[in-house]
């Protein structure tokens, strides 16, 4: 299978995983704790797969997205050198695409709750000031996924599924996208938007 093809699967993997251990709005997301935090929210997340579909289900990812993950970072991140190249407009727009686009897109391919639990192992402390939080998703059916739950303050800030960063994964489908149509953020804006509002 080609290496983006490859990487295509397994971002979509990940977008349903990390639904998994996202808290709800609202929840403290105190990160004395961080090993805590992230085995605390599986079970919360599974009930809002549970109880909620469409819209419903796309409002409460979104809301759990922007109150738990630390998406202008991602989102920085993500966008790489573009990121400087982007006027402030641009940059806000990107911000608001990218979480409502996520959200949109998670909701829908998580589909039904299919018996997964989540089991935190080692945590790490690193030198930058991250926390790294060692997990496994346990399926109903096939093997263990690893997650490795990288948390700076109170916010997650990458996720890595079987060593494959989100970030680091999106920031190479935004960088081609862009390259692939001229060079511009406003291109990649425009998709997501569009992807956004579907």
């Amino acid at each position: 299978m080609p290496l983006l093809a490859i990487r295509r699967v397994v971002m979509r993997l990940a977008g349903a995983v990390i639904l998994l251990a996202l808290p709800v709005l609202g929840q403290s997301t105190a990160a004395a704790d961080p090993a805590q935090l992230v085995q605390s929210t599986a079970q919360q997340v599974i009930d809002i797969v549970k109880t909620k579909t469409g819209a419903d289900r796309q409002a409460a990812i979104l809301a759990v997205l922007q109150a738990s993950f630390d998406m202008p970072a991602m989102g920085r991140a993500a966008l790489g050198t573009h990121w400087n190249q982007a006027t402030e407009d641009e940059r806000t727009r990107f911000l608001k695409a990218v979480a409502t686009a996520e959200a949109r897109a998670y909701s829908e391919r998580f589909g039904q709750y299919a018996g997964q639990t989540l089991t935190v192992g080692k945590v790490q402390q690193r030198s930058n000031g991250a926390t790294i939080v060692d997990s496994k998703l346990n399926q109903a059916t096939g093997q263990p996924i690893k997650l490795e739950w990288e948390v700076r303050g109170d916010r997650i800030t990458d996720v890595k599924v079987e060593g494959v960063s989100m970030v680091m994964t999106r920031r190479s489908d935004f960088n081609s996208y862009i390259q692939n149509h001229g060079g511009k953020v406003a291109a990649l804006l425009q998709e997501l938007e569009s992807r956004a509002g579907r």
